[in-house]
């Protein structure tokens, strides 16, 4: 499907066709689990070097475990706590170079390095997170997460 440019990450150019994409996939369909499985499916696909991606959803005040792709991961997250309790917190993406320097890091998989968790915001509110984790110190740049986040744009039109 895509094949990064380089090894610091994927380009803005191949982040907008795979939001294209995920619009087109996603059309027309109103089932929220079916649209992030298949959303989860899909980064999973297009990002190297990861060991997990998937989201957390906001249900009575935490972050439960939603559709993801990886191994078996933590199924409750506070708010305030770890770095998707952090992003949902500060209703901003959290890009973490290092999660073992991260205060308060909650580490569901001891092989993640580092992580991107970008918050899904309706209505200037948090309704979940996209998380994505790596093996890799500092796998995620600045493009990344501009590409990420407009691929959790481009999601909510779907949720």
């Amino acid at each position: 499907m895509f094949t990064q440019t380089n090894y610091s990450g994927n380009s803005i150019d191949q982040y907008t066709m795979l939001s294209k994409q995920l619009d087109a996939l996603l059309e027309g369909e109103k089932n929220s689990i079916a649209n992030l499985s298949n959303a989860s499916a899909l980064l999973n696909q297009f990002l190297e070097r990861i060991n997990w991606v998937g989201f957390y959803l906001m249900e009575e005040g935490e972050l439960v475990l939603g559709p993801f792709q990886g191994l078996p991961a933590c199924v409750r997250i506070p708010v305030g706590k770890g770095v998707c309790g952090t992003a949902v917190a500060d209703k901003r993406t959290m890009l973490v170079e290092d999660v073992q320097a991260f205060p308060g890091h909650i580490a569901c998989d001891a092989a993640t390095r580092s992580e991107i968790v970008v918050p899904l915001m309706k209505e200037d509110q948090v309704i979940g997170v996209l998380d994505i984790d790596s093996p890799e110190l500092d796998r995620f740049t600045k493009d990344d997460q501009q590409g990420l986040e407009l691929f959790a744009n481009v999601l909510m039109k779907h949720l």
